[in-house]
C-alpha cells in the first residue's frame, strides 16, 4: 500500500488532550478503511504565520500512514468538514524516515539544553 504522512492543524481553543483525541479519531478512520498507522506525533500549541478562521495558534499533529487511497480521500473528506480542523496536508512519501519526526526532535534538543541563565 502507498505511504503518506499528515499534518493538521486544529483549533487553538480546545484542550490538548481534545486535540489529541482528534488524531486517535481521524487514526481509527484510516484503520476502518484497511489502512494502518504507522505512527503519530502531537506537536503541540504552535503560533501560525497568519490567521486561520480567526485562530493565531494552533494544535499541530502528525501522522504516518500505510493506506489505500481511497482511506485517505475519506480522512481527508471527513477532516474538510469538520469544525476543529483549520487545515491538513498530506503528502505520499517513497518511505517513512525512522524515528522522530524533525519537529519532535527540535523539541527534545530544547528540553536538553541547559539553561542560559548561569551563576558565573
Amino acid at each position: 500500500m502507498p505511504l503518506y504522512e499528515h499534518v493538521f492543524i486544529s483549533r487553538q481553543d480546545l484542550s490538548n488532550v481534545q486535540a489529541e483525541s482528534l488524531v486517535e479519531h481521524f487514526s481509527t478512520i484510516l484503520t476502518e478503511n484497511g489502512g494502518t498507522v504507522v505512527e503519530s506525533e502531537y506537536w503541540g500549541l504552535k503560533t501560525m504565520a497568519y490567521k486561520i478562521k480567526k485562530n493565531r495558534k494552533g494544535h499541530y499533529s502528525f501522522l504516518k500512514s500505510d493506506a489505500p487511497a481511497t482511506a485517505v480521500q475519506e480522512m481527508e473528506r471527513l477532516m474538510g468538514i469538520h469544525e476543529d480542523i483549520l487545515r491538513l496536508l498530506t503528502i505520499k512519501v517513497d518511505k517513512h524516515e525512522e524515528g522522530p519526526s524533525i519537529q519532535m526532535q527540535k523539541r527534545d534538543d530544547r528540553e536538553r539544553r541547559p539553561s542560559s541563565h548561569s551563576n558565573h
